[in-house]
């Protein structure tokens, strides 16, 4: 008996010593992990709906909604989520503010998802109209940029419109009172603008072609993630999972956000195929974490600079070590 267990010591030792994977040394779990996320119809809804960071994790998930890239900053700052989602113009002032977290991930590069929106019939054709208007963003969101993006492609002076801080709820309840003229906000909002009267002036599609791009990112504490790096890499495997399951049955990836959003299959279809979606193994690519991501993050951080929307930007290299693709290639070999 005494040299059988002689023989199972010498045999875990020597599996420790080479890294072999085994239960008995498995890496620790969280018992909760904290989510933000928000209202937008893209993979981290699907994986929500079906469940499938849940079971592919095996720990309890506290889901948080909130209402924009800000407030999931704040959050983030304060240590009160580990995981979240916030657009990238967030997440540039987020990255130049030191909060320490890192960009995992893209749940959706913004197209059609983000418009400006102006009322029909008020005389407001091309964005230089918009001088004298009420014109509603979330202040430090994607929509927010792209509104001063706009303003600058199209030469107005951001001092010539009253630009108020809204978060979406709010801009739909002020454009349905008629308290604003135009508003640059995301889906299901968006839609709501729409049906009540309005019309798109420019998208965020139109602006990403004239170099300014936009996304919705995956933010992790740095803190966490290094001590649960095979949790990351496992959360990050199962929003590739829910990209394929996107792709290879849109109608029942479409039918789990219509389900959570509590909005017509149809609906969920259409938002959905407003954004584009990125398995793991299109991440790595140098277009997006392998450095296309970083840069775009830095232009947007300089930009804001120049509006005096926040003081300073970091250099390239800062942005570089706050984008991370280990998870996403982690995932890959999975």
């Amino acid at each position: 008996m005494q040299h059988w267990r002689w023989l199972v010591g010498i045999a875990l030792a020597i599996l420790v010593a080479a890294g072999v994977s085994s239960p008995l040394f498995a890496q620790a779990k969280p018992e909760k992990i904290t989510i933000a996320y928000q209202i937008i119809p893209n993979g981290e809804i699907i994986a929500k709906a079906l469940g499938m960071h849940e079971k592919a994790l095996g720990v309890e998930i506290e889901w948080r909604q909130f209402d924009s890239g800000r407030d999931v900053n704040t959050a983030m700052a304060s240590g009160s989520v580990d995981i979240g989602l916030t657009g990238s113009s967030p997440a540039a002032i987020g990255i130049s503010s030191g909060i320490p977290y890192e960009v995992i991930w893209l749940y959706d590069v913004i197209g059609d998802n983000e418009a400006l929106v102006v009322r029909k019939g008020k005389g407001v054709e091309k964005v230089a109209d918009l001088a004298g208007k009420k014109v509603a963003a979330p202040f430090g969101s994607t929509t927010h940029y792209h509104l001063l993006v706009a303003f600058k492609e199209f030469g107005l002076d951001p001092k010539k419109a009253t630009v108020l801080d809204m978060q979406p709820p709010d801009m739909l309840a002020a454009w349905t009172r008629g308290d604003i003229d135009a508003g640059f906000v995301w889906e299901p909002t968006l839609i709501r603008m729409l049906e009540s009267g309005g019309e798109v002036l420019v998208s965020s599609r139109a602006l990403a072609e004239k170099g300014y791009l936009t996304a919705d990112v995956a933010v992790v504490r740095k803190d966490f993630a290094r001590k649960y790096p095979e949790v990351v890499a496992t959360y990050v495997k199962t929003l590739s999972d829910a990209v394929k399951l996107f792709r290879e049955k849109p109608q029942e990836a479409a039918r789990a956000v219509a389900k959570e959003f509590g909005i017509p299959e149809a609906e969920a279809l259409r938002q959905m195929k407003t954004m584009t979606f990125l398995t793991a193994e299109e991440h790595v690519t140098p277009e997006y974490l392998g450095g296309g991501v970083a840069r775009a993050l830095k232009d947007a951080a300089d930009f804001l600079v120049s509006q005096r929307t926040i003081r300073s930007a970091p250099d390239l290299a800062t942005f570089q070590k706050a984008v991370v693709s280990r998870y996403a290639e982690m995932a890959v070999d999975r």
